[in-house]
């Protein structure tokens, strides 16, 4: 039966995408911004909240989950089905950067996600003195992720800077990896 419904997910070039990220790295402004809502009033996502977005023939369903530490343990009951990860880091939180590279690793070691792709996302890198992408890479430690596919890209969850690149990129992606057609 899981077979089935996946073979008909792939037919209709639907996409699972989840959004994760330490709390205040922006991800729900993110998500607004894709949609074209108002990213001036947003406030922290205290559970999850599920957008789909028609993009370049696809169909993304975008899961957005908080952020806190009292929520991060349960990041795991999203995993299922996911066929790319959106890792949005805040490039201005020099101090909780390797709080951020655990988290990221921890994750890319459970076994529901091993199928899945990595964007990562350098949100707020428009402000002045934000770290810029090598920094933010070495202090991910990006370079040692040999289990997934993945790339970083400079964002702005304000501006809308690089946040349809970065969704092209998880289109452009999944056609290798999972469409034959």
């Amino acid at each position: 039966m899981l077979s089935i419904l996946r073979k008909a997910r792939l037919r209709d070039k639907e996409l699972r995408v989840l959004m994760l990220g330490l709390d205040n790295a922006g991800k729900t402004t993110v998500v607004k911004q894709i949609m074209n809502e108002d990213v001036h009033d947003v406030s922290p996502t205290l559970g999850f909240i599920i957008k789909t977005i028609e993009f370049s023939g696809y169909k993304l369903n975008i899961w957005d989950v908080g952020g806190q530490k009292t929520l991060r343990s349960y990041w795991r009951n999203y995993f299922e089905k996911t066929d790319c990860l959106i890792w949005v880091v805040d490039a201005t939180d020099r101090f909780r950067l390797d709080d951020c590279a655990e988290e990221l690793h921890g994750l890319l070691q459970e076994e529901r996600l091993l199928g899945a792709s990595l964007l990562v996302f350098a949100n707020k890198s428009e402000v002045v003195g934000a770290m810029g992408v090598e920094e933010i890479r070495t202090g991910l430690r990006l370079d040692q992720i040999k289990t997934h596919k993945w790339t970083i890209m400079r964002c702005s969850a304000m501006t809308g800077l690089n946040l349809k690149e970065g969704l092209t990129w998880v289109v452009e992606d999944a056609k290798e990896r999972l469409f034959l057609f």
